[in-house]
């Protein structure tokens, strides 16, 4: 008897899932399944990525559709596009024995027409995004007044993404005695919100600890100094010759970025990112999944629609703003049961992260130094003659033997190999033999903590339009640092204040070098005062009372010469004193 067939699901289904090749189910689906099936009840999952969380809601909602009804009967709301998809092809798959079953997707970047002429002809299940979802529904193109069952799929990353006033909307929309079931990777304080909210006594099922990570991932770090960063990706992936890996960055623009460097340095490597079109993101993943594409560089938010079981590695190239981001990173390796590895490329000052990550995953993180060129070249070698023992014998190069042996006439079999392996020895070696130790820099450095931290005075404020958060948002962006990074942002008229750690400030003073914004030259520098940050170390004041260089006017201009400044002071001293005599003579006319 097949596994599925003890949980309660009928023939259809079971003859699905046989086409698939579904032999046992995953804990979440062991747990889920019976439960939906058994009992009309809401229901939270919590499990991490690849556990076969779709399968856990989408087969038991299969077998609940009334095909013979043409109305829609159930809605998905999933956090993007691809992911949206992923789960239209699988419903599509689980229902292909059941007669009448229409799914469809309803996602931004497709035509709203064409979806709602797709609703009309009849879906019981509708997949969507929220934002288009919302759209349809303010349109009056889709009706889910009647729906008998509403899943919310990763739900902890689409509150992250924005969408709970969305999902509020929505559900608003939706009848109270539905059935509303919740799967998530990760248990914050926004899905339990919803949870209370909109959903009634619902059974819990936890598959592994709330918000821990899965078992078969292994966790490293590395130590660099942040202009190694990209070196020592470099070296990781050589490092690693069967590498099939997702590489995670922050922002879009440093996505493509890396991508761009690592294709122009001989890597197989492609951007995913919301800027690329549908159909970009499209011919990306299918090269991605046929492994023309070894290294993926992506968003996390594009990353959501990756559903590939074989990614060897999750590389972390910048750490995630939100640190339950992680567990989702993390969950795209390691899936269908197979061992994958997370590795995290860090500065000193990010050490603290790595320790809170922990807490959350219950996980230790191993600390691993880069390696240096010659264990690089020592296993590319290896792995070429790993390579070359597991090839199969082409006959068709037989008639070209006999040439072939002439040319080689006279070198021993040990010259050959020496010859043959020193074709790709020398390529890496080349590269590496004077190549810097990247672990031996990084402790080399500034120490990991610092004692204080660096305050900086930047020429723009509320005139520019930013108000502290704003500026905030700017300055990680630009400087590509976490949340935390930055801090006591105080933002004045036409200049502000903010702080970074000491190890960032060599990256702060680089990077406003010779920086624009919207045509404007940014000017950084540290303040001569630190006495706010260092308290019980008293110095004269060299600057302002505000902190700004005395080389800084309110007009956004640094050192203007005395001489000018004392002309500007005199005329607005002239003028004050004509408009006081104006007011005098206007007092007296009326007297």
């Amino acid at each position: 008897m097949n596994a599925f067939q003890k949980l309660g699901l009928d023939t259809d289904v079971l003859q699905a899932i046989n086409d698939m090749g579904f032999e046992t189910p995953s804990e979440v689906q062991e747990k889920s399944i019976p439960i939906l099936l058994e009992q009309e009840t809401d229901l939270v999952a919590l499990a991490q990525t690849g556990t076969g969380k779709t399968a856990a809601f989408g087969f038991p909602l299969i077998q609940k559709i009334d095909p013979d009804s043409k109305k829609t009967q159930a809605l998905i709301l999933s956090p993007t596009r691809e992911l949206c998809l992923q789960i239209t092809n699988e419903l599509k798959n689980y229902s292909k024995y059941k007669r009448s079953v229409n799914v469809v997707a309803v996602y931004g970047g497709a035509s709203i027409t064409e979806q709602a002429r797709s609703i009309q002809r009849g879906a019981q299940i509708i997949v969507a995004t929220p934002g288009r979802m919302q759209d349809m529904i303010r349109r009056n193109l889709a009706n889910i007044s009647s729906i008998d069952y509403c899943v919310l799929d990763e739900a902890d990353e689409m509150l992250n993404m924005g969408f709970y006033e969305d999902i509020k909307s929505i559900l608003s929309h939706t009848p109270k005695e539905k059935k509303t079931w919740l799967f998530s990777a990760t248990m914050p304080k926004e899905v339990a919100k919803i949870a209370s909210k909109f959903m009634n006594n619902p059974v819990e099922i936890t598959v592994g600890s709330k918000n821990t990570g899965a078992e078969n991932v292994s966790h490293e770090y590395y130590l660099v100094n942040h202009r190694n960063r990209y070196e020592a990706l470099k070296r990781l992936s050589d490092a690693n010759p069967d590498i099939f890996s997702v590489i995670f960055c922050r922002t879009k623009r440093d996505t493509q970025k890396v991508a761009e460097k690592l294709i122009e340095d001989g890597y197989n490597a492609a951007a995913l990112h919301g800027d690329l079109s549908q159909n970009q993101r499209d011919l990306v993943m299918k090269s991605f999944r046929t492994r023309q594409i070894q290294m993926l560089v992506a968003t996390d938010v594009a990353a959501r629609g990756i559903d590939v079981d074989d990614i060897t590695h999750v590389i972390n190239y910048q750490l995630p703003d939100e640190i339950e981001t992680y567990t989702h990173r993390s969950g795209r390796t390691g899936r269908a049961g197979k061992n994958g590895v997370s590795m995290v490329i860090i500065s000193k000052s990010e050490v603290r992260k790595i320790r809170t990550i922990e807490k959350i995953i219950q996980q230790k993180f191993e600390e691993k130094e880069i390696p240096d060129g010659m264990e690089i070249c020592k296993i590319q070698l290896f792995h070429l003659a790993n390579d070359i023992r597991k090839t199969e014998i082409n006959h068709d190069i037989d008639p070209y033997l006999p040439a072939i042996n002439e040319v080689l006439e006279g070198f021993s079999k040990e010259e050959l190999i020496k010859k043959f392996f020193s074709v790709e020895f020398t390529r890496f070696n080349n590269y590496y033999k004077k190549a810097p130790d990247l672990s031996s820099e990084a402790a080399g450095g500034r120490p990991e903590v610092s004692e204080g931290n660096t305050r900086y005075f930047i020429n723009v404020g509320s005139k520019d339009g930013f108000d502290w958060q704003s500026l905030k948002d700017f300055l990680k962006e630009t400087l590509n640092l976490g949340r935390d990074d930055v801090f006591k942002v105080d933002v004045k008229g036409s200049f502000s204040f903010f702080n970074t750690d000491e190890t960032h400030s060599e990256l702060v003073l680089a990077t406003f070098t010779e920086f624009q914004h919207q045509g404007r030259f940014v000017n950084v520098e540290i303040t001569k005062d630190q006495s706010s940050d260092k308290k019980g170390k008293r110095g004269k004041r060299k600057g302002r009372r505000d902190g700004s260089p005395k080389s800084y006017n309110d007009k956004g201009n640094f050192g203007k010469r005395k001489g000018s400044e004392k002309r500007e002071k005199k005329g607005r001293k002239g003028s004050r004193n004509k408009n006081i005599e104006n007011s005098i003579k206007r007092r007296r006319a009326k007297a």
